[in-house]
């Protein structure tokens, strides 16, 4: 255990250091590896991103986003309705909503990766992006300069998150 209290003092010390993967500069690739799946006959691949895979990964958060927002917003339009002259709209939008956020549940299953946490993780910055995006859509709710900018700082954690070298 390092003692920080003496940080900062006048004594000429150093902490120990342990180098971080920061310290070493690696070559940026388009083919970044990153989780371990294992196949059927038990051995153990890393997983490669590639341009491929990254589209795919971008095309199923943005399906997953527009099935869990819709569905949403159909419970939600039946259930509580809006404040404007449309009130709630008709109980099949409940129906036909839960229906959709059951697809939505199997959506993530089709991420090339088998990293559930960080999937899901990465899929809260297009959730946050694309419910800005609908509720403006949907009832004319318009996102504005702090929506904006927490969308982009939620969409750049996400590109850390899901495809920092590991």
């Amino acid at each position: 255990m390092v003692n920080c209290s003496n940080y900062g003092s006048t004594d000429d010390s150093t902490p120990p250091h342990r180098p971080l993967a920061l310290d070493h500069p690696r070559p940026v690739s388009i083919i970044m590896t990153t989780d371990t799946t294992d196949d059927d006959d038990g051995s153990v691949k890393k997983f490669q991103w590639t341009a491929a895979t990254i589209a795919q990964s971008i095309f199923v958060f943005l399906l997953a986003g527009v099935a869990e927002i819709m569905g949403g917003w159909l419970v939600w339009a039946a259930v509580r309705g809006d404040s404007s002259t449309t009130g709630k709209r008709p109980w099949w939008f409940a129906i036909l909503g839960s229906v959709v956020l059951i697809i939505y549940g199997f959506v993530p299953c089709l991420q090339p990766t088998d990293s559930f946490g960080r999937i899901y993780a990465a899929y809260g910055g297009f959730f946050i992006v694309l419910s800005f995006f609908f509720g403006y859509a949907l009832d004319g709710d318009r996102p504005d300069r702090g929506d904006v900018i927490g969308s982009c700082v939620a969409l750049g954690g996400v590109l850390v998150i899901m495809f920092w070298p590991r």
